[in-house]
């Protein structure tokens, strides 16, 4: 059922956003030279990967950080606007329709994140595909800005956000239905609104005091 209601979805999605995501698009073309698409490399369902498919938000570059600060001087300003309205995570529609992603469900992360930093308790959000979004992605982009450093985006992401993060995911694995996805959407976007207007945001998780219990006994088992 649920696949079914993806793929429903995604069409649906599709069909609305296409003017923003003609829009995004002829907005990267006149602003920074390049490919319109990122491919991002992603673990999925199983421990597989795929590419996860956003509009480009940075230039074009060889390497730097995995995680990306709001002061990153790679994105340019086009891209800016594409990330903070997440109009750059609707190719992803693409991967719902492939079955590489779902509507709602953990956020993918990037290999060297899963090799370096994933706990055997975190590899259990690998068992469900990943999501567009979650209630674990709707914590992090509320509080990213005040707990990822400029300095240090990565450690500082594995340190301070990534754990709760994923117990988030973890608890919400448990309980999720099709009625909780739709919640989470909505959820979803009352933060992305949030953020851009700086008004209040949506209520906490109501999965976070589970995922502190969770995440509490997850670091008991590890130090046993």
């Amino acid at each position: 059922m649920k696949r079914s209601v993806d793929i429903m979805a995604a069409v649906v999605a599709l069909f609305l956003t296409a003017p923003l995501l003609l829009i995004g698009i002829i907005g990267i073309k006149v602003t920074s030279p390049g490919p319109m698409l990122y491919r991002a490399k992603r673990v999925g369902k199983g421990g597989t990967l795929f590419e996860m498919l956003k509009l480009r938000s940075m230039h074009v570059t060889d390497g730097g950080p995995v995680i990306t600060s709001r002061g990153d001087s790679r994105i340019f300003a086009w891209g800016r606007f594409l990330r903070a309205s997440k109009i750059d995570e609707l190719p992803q529609l693409f991967n719902v329709l492939r079955g590489d992603m779902s509507v709602v469900g953990p956020r993918p992360e990037d290999p060297a994140i899963v090799h370096a930093a994933y706990e055997p308790w975190m590899m259990e959000t690998l068992d469900v595909r990943p999501g567009l979004t979650s209630p674990g992605s709707v914590y992090y982009y509320m509080n990213s800005e005040d707990l990822i450093d400029d300095a240090d985006p990565e450690g500082s992401y594995i340190r301070d956000l990534l754990p709760m993060k994923l117990a988030v995911e973890r608890v919400y694995i448990d309980r999720a239905t099709v009625l909780s996805d739709i919640q989470v959407i909505f959820q979803t976007a009352w933060a992305v609104v949030a953020v851009a207007t700086s008004l209040p945001g949506p209520a906490a998780s109501a999965d976070i005091p589970a995922a502190r219990v969770y995440l509490a006994g997850s670091k008991l088992d590890s130090a046993q």
